[in-house]
């Protein structure tokens, strides 16, 4: 027979195995939801979300100071007016956002200048049928309304080229290129074509050009504000990211190579003077083919390339991520407007080549 002392014991042990397995059961679930919650919160929507609360720099001036960009369009911009967001770079020039300027008097200054504009685009295989007349409409409803426009659209196939009616003092040409048997390469090959067109053509009639991807849609206002005589567009994706997650070339064989920078641009949109534009293509071409000669292809094609001719030659104008928008980014606080939007992309389908 056990003593009371042996039966206490084995009684206080039985208690005590009961806490701890009670204890392991809540420590599992514990653990197991804080993995659930873990994969729950940090998606790639919340990361996005997070990111956006990450602060952005501020302009540098003191409060009221004014640009000293040398023209009286630009001295009417209202650095002061976002708070939230960075308005001016460290080298002087001005990040566009909603609310800076006013727009009909930057058409106003620009009639008055007999200020005209060349809109490029790509529209290579099955990107035409894809995309290429819905941006085509919503340019001619969103695009520099104010100001003559001359589209220029660069295609393999000019015969399917959409009729689309064109309003007053704007007009459409069609530049025939040829068709790479990669992606990749249609990509980079369209500097040396605006390069090109820029030579032929665009120089005798228009003073800006902006460059764009087909894959996009106007949605709003994308207007005389953003002329400059060289216009960067902040990445949607990276303006509030550390510069340590910037994705520039980190591969010292290509031209593109770059320890540091300034912002990620994003090459869907970038534009100027047709002289300055001439310059950065050609420029972008040349170093694109000698790290074809290298045998070197620059970890995102021409944008690399771009993002290091603009680390080397600061532009003179920003714009914010209003004019490029993503919808899969989800909520920002500071996006007030959006301009342009990113197209459904569908690369598994359009980026076959034939």
């Amino acid at each position: 027979m056990m003593s009371c002392t042996s039966l206490l014991r084995d009684k206080s042990s039985r208690h005590a195995m009961r806490v701890l397995y009670k204890a392991k059961r809540v420590l599992t679930c514990a653990g197991c939801a804080s993995v659930l919650l873990f994969i729950a919160y940090f998606t790639p929507t919340s990361i996005r979300y997070l990111e956006g609360l990450i602060p952005m720099n501020r302009c540098h001036l003191a409060p009221g100071e004014k640009l000293k960009l040398g023209n009286s369009i630009d001295a009417s911009l209202d650095l002061w007016s976002r708070g939230d967001v960075q308005t001016c770079t460290d080298w002087g020039a001005p990040v566009i956002w909603d609310g800076m300027f006013d727009p009909d008097h930057y058409d106003q200054e620009h009639r008055r200048n007999h200020s005209s504009v060349s809109l490029t685009v790509f529209a290579v295989g099955r990107y035409l049928d894809a995309y290429l007349e819905a941006f085509l409409l919503s340019a001619e409803r969103h695009f520099m309304v104010a100001l003559p426009v001359t589209y220029y659209v660069f295609t393999d196939v000019p015969e399917r080229v959409p009729n689309i009616h064109l309003g007053p003092g704007r007009s459409l040409k069609v530049v025939r290129v040829q068709r790479h048997s990669r992606w990749q390469d249609i990509s980079m090959m369209r500097m040396r074509a605006i390069a090109d067109a820029i030579e032929s053509q665009i120089r005798r009639y228009s003073r800006y050009i902006f460059c764009f991807d087909v894959d996009q849609v106007f949605v709003g206002r994308f207007g005389s504000e953003a002329l400059g005589d060289s216009v960067a567009l902040l990445h949607a994706y990276y303006y509030h990211r550390p510069q340590s997650l910037y994705t520039y070339d980190r591969n010292p064989r290509s031209r593109a190579y770059m320890e540091t920078g300034d912002f990620y641009y994003h090459a869907a949109v970038f534009g100027g003077s047709w002289q300055n534009v001439k310059n950065m293509t050609e420029t972008c071409y040349q170093t694109i083919m000698e790290d074809k000669e290298n045998q070197v292809e620059a970890l995102w094609h021409d944008e690399s390339h771009l993002n290091k001719y603009l680390w080397l030659h600061k532009p003179s104008r920003v714009l914010s991520p209003e004019y490029c928008w993503s919808s899969d980014i989800g909520y920002r606080g500071d996006m007030h407007v959006t301009r342009l939007l990113w197209a459904k992309k569908k690369y598994d389908t359009l980026r076959i080549t034939e």
